[in-house]
């Protein structure tokens, strides 16, 4: 409880200095009371009543001046998340073994999948999650399939991610990511649609959206050109982080590699997508490479987490001012009925 205008009580100290003068002020004269001290007291001991419930009615309209207030503080936690199409290469040539730097091996579609999911939920480290984002997933090989809808249930979705394998039919094998990333575009824009038809506040709170492709070679199949792809990316308003998992000779001990000089016909067209809807473009040369590539699409692409704090305050003013009402309405009731006096 805090008061607006605490220097209010300070005429409680006049109210107390009048209180008591009125107490000793001086009565009747008279030559002795020896003859009424047979008679019974009546009600004029209760006289007192009408003093004390001056003073208390006094003293609550003063604390009713001094505005006595009840406040509580509330922290609003408001975040800005992100939207996020993750695009990955299941066409066969994913499915080269490489050995790592632990002398163990593992396939490129292994590292892709363990590299994904930690994006997705974390790994403690470097990579904190995506808690407050919403994300699909598409793989593409000849064809591009919807794998996950833009959802926020992300230990369901790295199930996903856990289940990808390795388009090896002669028929669907290929690289379609033009195809891949004009769907993963064409459903970012379709968000707006979705957060009309339901107001969830997370929808509602979702404001970048970015497309993030992991390829290993040339776009030899579909129907949609890689740089169309990148003209819709850019009118919808969707950013295009391209990464490029290089050759047959990468060696996955490797390190990333920035502003290569050797760039190949295919990763220039990755960098030049990337370019046009201000992504990035991000060779791999090795798993750490790699690792550090999503480390810095994590820390590039972070939800925006703002924290407002909110002071709600009750006047209780009308407390003590009720209090002193009914004490005045007491003290004039008392003085014309039961403790009435002749003056």
């Amino acid at each position: 409880m805090t008061f607006a205008y605490p220097w209010a009580f300070a005429l409680l100290i006049v109210a107390i200095g009048a209180h008591l003068r009125r107490r000793h002020r001086s009565g009747l004269t008279v030559a002795s009371v020896d003859q009424w001290q047979f008679i019974p007291p009546g009600r004029s001991r209760f006289l007192w009543l009408i003093g004390g419930l001056d003073f208390l009615a006094i003293a609550f309209l003063i604390a009713a001046m001094a505005r006595p207030q009840a406040g509580s503080s509330e922290s609003v936690e408001e975040a800005e998340g992100i939207a996020i199409e993750l695009l990955v290469d299941v066409s066969s040539s994913m499915d080269r073994t490489v050995d790592l730097p632990d002398r163990s091996s593992k396939t490129c579609m292994e590292i892709a999948k363990e590299l994904l999911e930690r994006f997705i939920l974390g790994d403690g480290e470097n990579l904190s999650g995506r808690p407050n984002d919403l994300i699909g997933l598409i793989s593409f090989a000849r064809y591009a399939d919807t794998r996950s809808p833009l959802t926020f249930g992300h230990q369901a979705l790295a199930q996903i991610v856990r289940n990808l394998e390795i388009q090896d039919r002669p028929n669907e094998d290929g690289t379609a990511y033009g195809d891949a990333l004009t769907l993963a575009c064409a459903r970012l824009e379709k968000l707006d649609d979705l957060k009309s038809l339901n107001p969830n506040q997370k929808l509602a709170d979702i404001e970048s959206r970015i497309v993030v492709l992991l390829t290993d070679g040339e776009n030899n199949s579909g129907s949609h050109l890689p740089l169309e792809a990148a003209g819709l990316a850019k009118s919808w308003g969707c950013r295009v982080y391209a990464i490029s998992l290089g050759d047959s000779d990468i060696d996955m001990g490797g390190t990333v590699t920035i502003d290569e000089p050797e760039y190949s016909d295919a990763e220039r067209t990755l960098q030049r997508i990337s370019d046009e809807t201000g992504g990035l473009f991000r060779r791999a040369t090795g798993y750490e490479s790699l690792r550090s590539i999503y480390e810095e699409i994590d820390a590039l692409e972070r939800t925006r987490i703002e924290t407002r704090t909110y002071t709600v305050v009750s006047e209780w003013f009308w407390a003590p001012l009720a209090l002193s009402l009914s004490l005045l309405a007491l003290r004039l009731v008392l003085s014309s009925t039961w403790l009435r006096v002749v003056t």
